[in-house]
């Protein structure tokens, strides 16, 4: 019974991804389309994110992320943007076990992770500047499922080079936007603002 049990999360969990991936597909070309930098869908696993979608950018220089792969969700802007809406009993037990550096200039302290998580709540996406892979830079924002719960990022990276502070700072709206359809997609109704 229990293996039965066990098998029909995973069967669920493996839809739920399949889902994601299939509504988000459109969006995600618009989104490399407008960019032409590459693009990213993560969900969380435990203390990473899973790249469930990566498409990368025509570019010479562009970053990839192979279908599948994982990277710690502290260190990625996807999995900040994830973690961000957690619950914080998960956050804190992260933060515990805590994880290695992939860059010199990868964040691993509490305090600093915990703020930028704020930041993540209070602007609407997450920020990555060479903490997860050294001369690239990404930002991501959270996709929400139909009862609110956020279920994985969008993100975008690119090279240092092309990714400024004020590239990063007019593409963020096209990110934030990207994320905001896939999730109405999958049936997320945001509250009415008055």
């Amino acid at each position: 019974m229990l293996f039965r049990s066990a098998l029909f999360g995973l069967g669920a969990l493996v839809r739920q991804r399949m889902n994601l991936s299939n509504e988000a597909r459109p969006y995600i070309f618009d989104l490399r389309d407008a960019t032409n930098e590459t693009v990213h869908l993560a969900v969380l696993d435990r203390a990473e994110i899973l790249y469930v979608y990566d498409l990368e950018s025509t570019q010479a220089i562009r970053m990839s992320a192979n279908l599948g792969a994982r990277k710690p969700a502290l260190c990625t802007a996807e999995g900040l943007a994830i973690l961000a809406f957690q619950p914080e009993a998960l956050v804190d037990q992260l933060l515990r076990e805590g994880f290695r550096k992939r860059t010199p200039k990868t964040d691993t302290d509490a305090a600093t992770l915990r703020t930028r998580l704020a930041d993540v709540r209070k602007h609407g996406f997450a920020r990555e500047d060479e903490q997860s892979e050294l001369g690239m830079r990404s930002i991501a924002a959270p996709v929400r499922d139909s009862t609110g719960q956020v279920i994985g990022a969008v993100g975008m990276a690119g090279p240092l080079q092309r990714l400024s502070d004020d590239t990063l700072t007019k593409l963020a709206p096209l990110v934030v936007n990207t994320a905001n359809a896939i999730s109405l997609r999958l049936g997320y109704k945001a509250a009415a603002h008055y």
